[in-house]
């Protein structure tokens, strides 16, 4: 560790945040955050208990009248301010990512724009949340229709991109005028936390934003869960998971958002422009690390091409660079923990073990570290493992397929449905695609679509709402409709 994470780790507050101060948890508690790239601590975190919980809770509910009714403008600026700071400090943002995450600088770079975009965008919204009054049909009554906030709101965000989901959620929320108790991802708090401080500098009340790292997530939020003035749940991560928080909403009629897993497809055709194809399955697959539920799960290639793509697929694989983020001209980090890095290889063995061929990579680095090589599987079983299972690694398994009907119905074959990618110069094909295809977003000759001002969210177990766009604040906003006489 050099003498700027050190002075980085050593500024940041690392406490359980309720009602606007920093404090210790109710047990004293702390837990360790590692680095992946040499598995050495980094730091250690108050470790929340459910007493603390409950504290944020109290403080959450008691300032929601208050921040609801705080002018929109208000709201709007303390995120512009917000963003603001974020940009002004890209570098700390970055560099805490990477270190305690493991992404390269530049892709962290990447990701503090990214993240900051959500508090700019909603910084806009907040004074466009708007109602409408008219005539009844009948014309006997008028409608007169509201915008209101939900309420208290729990966000539960991974680790994977840990600024950009802390920003997505509660930026929204911010706008919407509701208050938040955030549980940050136990592998990756600290962004979280330095994240929550730049909101406090730029004039968010007490109250509004508390903060629960923990290690003991379903013992900490349950009893939110339970908790009747909780009236809003945003959770991003597994479908598992997921499933489950939806069990645990379903008593109090929570409103949710559910943003899922993935098992993304990204289908070649033999009309596509393959250096463009290449170009975005680098985008799509290697993307933090291929840790991201929109990263390309299953590469779908026609047979005329199938060949010449996996061939240059794997040069381009193979020229990249594998080490720890900080270091200059690396372009692939760590995988989060050693079970992740064993999943990885365990799929990738278990896809050759069916026929498929390795073409590049297919091995662990050794340590210090969790250290996985690009890889690129050619030959590969459509039920194989490493095809059916969301991968979350730098791993790019490569399936022939022959007709469009083919690949539709290899790429609708899972439960999942967050993203599609497809590569296609045929404009009738690239017309029918977007209506055949099961899923919440396609990038259309494209390897990377999230934006902040456009829906992001998924079908099936892929999730329920969405993200970001004019859809983003529409999730922490409830409607009332008011009925009034006519006054003719």
């Amino acid at each position: 560790m050099d003498a700027r994470e050190s002075a980085l780790l050593e500024s940041l507050h690392t406490g359980v945040f309720v009602n606007g101060e920093w404090r210790e948890s109710s047990t004293g508690a702390r837990f360790g955050v590692d680095d992946p790239a040499t598995g050495q601590q980094l730091t250690t975190v108050a470790d929340a208990s459910p007493e603390d919980a409950m504290a944020a809770l109290d403080a959450a509910a008691a300032a929601q009248d208050a921040w609801a009714a705080t002018a929109p403008r208000v709201r709007g600026e303390i995120l512009r301010t917000a963003f603001e700071a974020i940009t002004a400090r890209t570098e700390d943002f970055a560099l805490l990512m990477t270190i305690e995450m493991g992404k390269a600088l530049p892709e962290a770079r990447g990701e503090v724009a990214y993240g900051a975009e959500f508090l700019r965008w909603f910084s806009e919204e907040a004074v466009r949340i708007a109602g409408r009054y008219q005539t009844a049909p009948d014309g006997k009554t008028r409608f007169m229709v509201l915008r209101k906030p939900v309420g208290p709101s729990l966000l539960i965000t991974p680790w994977n991109f840990p600024l950009a989901m802390a920003t997505r959620k509660a930026g929204a929320a911010i706008a919407a005028g509701c208050t938040m108790v955030i549980k940050p991802a136990q592998l990756t708090p600290l962004t979280t936390l330095l994240f929550t401080q730049v909101m406090v500098d730029a004039g968010l009340p007490a109250g509004v934003l508390n903060v629960i790292p923990t290690t003991r997530a379903g013992a900490t939020t349950g009893p939110l869960l339970a908790d009747p003035r909780l009236r809003k749940l945003s959770f991003t991560g597994s479908t598992e998971v997921g499933v489950r928080l939806l069990q645990q909403a379903a008593p109090n009629v929570l409103r949710t958002s559910m943003e899922l897993g993935g098992n993304a497809p990204f289908l070649v055709f033999a009309d596509a422009d393959l250096d463009a194809a290449i170009e975005g399955a680098l985008a799509a697959k290697l993307r933090n690390i291929g840790e991201a539920c929109t990263a390309a799960n299953r590469f779908y290639v026609q047979r005329e091409v199938a060949g010449e793509f996996s061939r240059r697929l794997a040069e381009r694989f193979a020229a990249k660079v594998v080490g720890r983020g900080t270091e200059d001209g690396v372009d692939v980090g760590p995988l989060i923990d050693e079970r992740s890095r064993d999943k990885v290889h365990g799929l990738v063995t278990d896809a050759v073990a069916r026929g498929a061929k390795v073409v590049t990579g297919g091995c662990a680095v050794d340590g210090p570290g969790w250290f996985y090589c690009p890889t690129v599987l050619a030959d590969v079983p459509a039920d194989a493992t490493v095809a059916t299972e969301e991968i979350f690694g730098p791993v790019a398994p490569i399936v022939v397929f022959d007709t469009e009907d083919e690949a539709v119905a290899l790429a609708n074959s899972t439960p999942f449905g967050l993203i599609a990618y497809a590569y296609t110069t045929d404009l009738n094909r690239a017309l029918r695609l977007p209506e055949r295809i099961e899923s919440g977003m396609l990038g259309l000759n494209a390897g990377v679509i999230s934006n902040p001002a456009a829906p992001f969210g998924g079908v099936k177990q892929s999730g329920l709402g969405r993200e970001g766009g004019f859809e983003g604040i529409d999730e922490y906003l409830s409607t009332m409709y008011v009925g009034i006489p006519s006054p003719f």
